[in-house]
This record gives structure tokens, C-alpha cells and sequence, in this order.
């Protein structure tokens, strides 16, 4: 038995007494009594938006709920054969351009109005960085960047088909699954989002926190590298919430484009989502160098997020031929491993230290 995407009874009466958004439930822990997300909280990564339930006496018709819930079948992980007949409650995968489309077609203008696609300054500090700031981000595409903000504004919705349909494509991209998995739950912190409800963690970013996730697992050439980094947030000592960090790598992304730090990038390419979605995912394969490689842990969170945004900011082009480099190199290692079976170094990752990542001498600070 699969259940449908409306709650039935028993599942509102487990979801009402379920843990409080932000308690983990794994052993993650780095120091005593301290989760992950503690941590990242402790550090400002993080921001409470619910408070903590307060702990009833379990009722006989809260257990008699839970042990039918417990009696629903699980997902099935994508490598197990599928049985014969249909599958219920399996909503088919969404591509980031179809999701990209529902916001094109949307009437966007309660948040156009709102939205702040540039820094506002005056005085000396307009001046300065009018003479040695990044250049200006040409009129032709000032549409585009604002339907960007616009998203980084909308909320998620979930009377909307799509916004379901975006959410289930990152679960199932990262966990492996084929079927839909219920829209509040645990299960969420799997995959790095703080409790039971994911839209919970979209507030600093929008729908555009999702879109950019969306992106990186549902694009070919980034998939393995999204499920590298997802593998990584589920190690012993060096666990980290993935989509939360991953919100806050869109969060950096969207101050670069509103700096203007990625306006010669786009003005080049003439294109503002193509380019904001290089620089999320280059930003985040940088914090996965320097995560893995000097074997970082979630209580360094703090410190390397301040330091990958700095970094990331005064050389977003090395960032993304970083990354082009990398995807480029691991493409001919799959296919050199494809002629050759038994090359032993074949398709291994190479990681290169900050220090190796050359900076962009043009590039120059914000005054």
C-alpha cells in the first residue's frame, strides 16, 4: 500500500506529534549534544523558524497510528527491480528548463516589485565603484536578472504541481528511490534539510534555493559530482547538512549577481541563469575541494563558508574554469576507463588546493 499526496488521518496524527523541525536523529554529531545543524546555527549558517514542541504523553491512538504507518511499504531504491504492474505515487522527474518555465509563464509582478537586483550606493562609495568596480550588467539583460531575484522571492507552494514535482526530483536524485516520499517527514533531513518541512529552510532564498539543487542533480555533466558532495555529507566525521549548505551556496551566489561581481561573466556569455548556476555549482565544488581534502568538519563550517565566499567573489570566472577543468577531466577519465577496464587510477578525483586556483588579476575588490 502507497499513500497518495493528501495526509490521511493517521498520517496528520503522526506528523502532529513527529520530532520538532531541526532535531536530527543520526549520529552525527561532532561534539557531545550537538548535531550538525546545532552547529551551523551556533555559527549564524542557520536561522530557528519553528519553535520546539512541546513533549506530550503519547496517547494509544498515536501509537496505534504509528505502527500503521510503520506498516506502509518504503521507497524502493532506484538499483532494486521493478515488480509488475504500475507503481503508484510516482510522480515522473522534472527538468530544471520545465521548472524554469513555470516562472515564465507566471505573473511574477508581486515580487518584481520587491526584488533588489543591485546594491544601492552613493556618495564616495558610488564613485570608487564606478571607477574600479566590476562593470555594469547590460539593459538587454535586466529581465532575466530580475526573474532571478523574483524567484530568490517566491515562496514554495504547495498547491502547485511543479513545486511538488521539484522537490521529489532532489530526493529521489540524491537517495536513489523511484517512488514519491510524503511531503512533511524525517525522512527531508537525509538529505541535509534542518526537519520535517524543507520550505522551512527556503526563507533566506526562495524557490530559487530549490531550482539551483534542481540543476545540479539534474544536470548530466554535474550529477556525480552533486552525488560526490552528497556522499560526503554522510561521512563519519565529516558530515554536513547537504541542502542546507546548499542553500547558503545560493545565497552567495545571489549577492555575487546583486555586487555585480558576475556581471563581466554574463555580459560575456549574455546570459545571467546559465552563469548563476555555474557559479553555484563551481562555488560548491570549491567548498568540496577544500572540505574533503583538508578533511573539514561541521564544526569548521563558519570559518570556510567566510572564506569561500571571499574567495569566490573576487575570482568567480577561475571558480567556473575550475570546475569546466574538472568536468572536463573526469568525462575523459570515464571514457578512458571505458577503453580500459583495468586502468587502475581511472576516473579518480583529483583535488586541487586553494592555493593552486589561480586569481583573476582583472577582477578588482568592491570599495
Amino acid at each position: 500500500m502507497i499513500h497518495s499526496w493528501k495526509m490521511t488521518e493517521v498520517e496528520k496524527t503522526v506528523a502532529a506529534n513527529a520530532p520538532a523541525p531541526g532535531a536530527l536523529t543520526g549520529s552525527a554529531a561532532i561534539h557531545p549534544g550537538k548535531s550538525p545543524l546545532m552547529v551551523l546555527q551556533a555559527n549564524g549558517l542557520l536561522t530557528d523558524f519553528n519553535k520546539p514542541v512541546q513533549e506530550e504523553e503519547v496517547s494509544e491512538d498515536v501509537l496505534r497510528a504509528q505502527e500503521e504507518w510503520d506498516a506502509v511499504e518504503t521507497v524502493q531504491p532506484e538499483n532494486q527491480s521493478e515488480g509488475t504492474g504500475s507503481l503508484q505515487n510516482q510522480s515522473s522527474l522534472i527538468s530544471f528548463n520545465e521548472a524554469l518555465a513555470f516562472f515564465q509563464t507566471k505573473d511574477l509582478s508581486e515580487y518584481m516589485m520587491k526584488i533588489k537586483p543591485s546594491v544601492p550606493r552613493s556618495g564616495f562609495s558610488a564613485l570608487c565603484h564606478w571607477l574600479f568596480g566590476p562593470p555594469r550588467l547590460q539593459h538587454s539583460l535586466h529581465e532575466e536578472r530580475n526573474l532571478v531575484f523574483a524567484m530568490g522571492l517566491y515562496p514554495f507552494d504547495n498547491t502547485e504541481e511543479t513545486h511538488m514535482r521539484v522537490l521529489q526530483t532532489v530526493y529521489k536524485r540524491l537517495t536513489g528511490t523511484k517512488l514519491d516520499c510524503p511531503r512533511f517527514g524525517g525522512h527531508w533531513e537525509q538529505i541535509g534539510f534542518q526537519g520535517s518541512d524543507p520550505a522551512t529552510d527556503l526563507r533566506g532564498t526562495g524557490f530559487l534555493g530549490l531550482m539551483q539543487v534542481l540543476y545540479f542533480v539534474m544536470e548530466p555533466r554535474t550529477l556525480s559530482l552533486a552525488r560526490d558532495i552528497y556522499k560526503l555529507s554522510l561521512h563519519e566525521t565529516q558530515n554536513f547538512p547537504f541542502c542546507v549548505m546548499s542553500i547558503n551556496i545560493t545565497r552567495i551566489a545571489l549577492q555575487a549577481l546583486r555586487e555585480g561581481n558576475l556581471s563581466k561573466e554574463c555580459n560575456r556569455r549574455q546570459q545571467i541563469i546559465a552563469v548563476i548556476n555555474d557559479f553555484y555549482v563551481a562555488t560548491f565544488y570549491h567548498l568540496y575541494q577544500i572540505w574533503k581534502s583538508q578533511h573539514k568538519t561541521i564544526a569548521d563550517s563558519g570559518y570556510v563558508i567566510q572564506d569561500v565566499t571571499t574567495y569566490v567573489n573576487k575570482n568567480p570566472r577561475a571558480v567556473i574554469r575550475e570546475l569546466e577543468r574538472y568536468l572536463s577531466e573526469k568525462r575523459a577519465n570515464a571514457i578512458g576507463q571505458m577503453d580500459s577496464p583495468r586502468g587502475g587510477n581511472a576516473g579518480k578525483d583529483s583535488f586541487v588546493g586553494v592555493c593552486d586556483l589561480e586569481p583573476e588579476e582583472e577582477e578588482v575588490d568592491l570599495v
